[in-house]
């Protein structure tokens, strides 16, 4: 049986939906790169940050649903510091539908809206070292730049991201 994928906007009402893809998938992505102290506030506040997130409606979220399950959500708005580009700041999706193809559904949905609002290039950050996400992202037609930056969680230890730009 194939798994229909929807993706819709995100609403009032999915900050707790919002903040279980994002913690699940950020402790299996990321957690292993910090102590575990720091990791498992880092997981707490991944649950919950979700609600004010789509209060202040400062981006574009979006939600994909396998099957009618919420599973993988990406966040976008113009990029604040590559002028006339959108920067897809969030791209998530629960480990347990990793390999599904929702991913790639989202990230086609993302694009889609982009080009809707006119916007022709997008870029994003993701850490360079998570091999998984890297190779998502150049699977789905990006390019990395050359451009690296160093990225504090919150405890003092960076970690290098690396970034990708694509046409939309």
């Amino acid at each position: 049986m194939e798994t229909k994928f929807t993706v819709r906007r995100a609403g009032p009402g999915d900050g707790d939906v919002l903040g279980g893809i994002h913690a699940a998938a950020w402790e299996t992505a990321y957690a292993p790169f910090f102590d575990p102290e720091f990791a498992a506030d880092g997981i707490a506040s991944r649950r919950t940050r979700w609600h004010a997130r789509l209060a202040a409606q400062d981006a574009t979220i979006l939600l994909a649903e396998a099957d009618g399950r919420p599973v993988a959500m990406s966040v976008h708005r113009a990029s604040s510091t590559r002028p006339g580009l959108a920067e897809i700041l969030s791209f998530y999706s629960h480990p347990a539908s990793w390999g599904t193809g929702v991913a790639a559904a989202l990230m086609a949905a993302t694009l889609e809206h982009l080009r809707a609002d006119g916007v022709t290039r997008a870029h994003l950050w993701t850490l360079r070292d998570t091999p998984q996400s890297r190779r998502f992202y150049i699977k789905c037609g990006f390019a990395e730049t050359g451009a690296d930056r160093p990225y504090d969680f919150g405890d003092g230890n960076p970690l290098t991201q690396v970034e990708y730009e694509r046409g939309c």
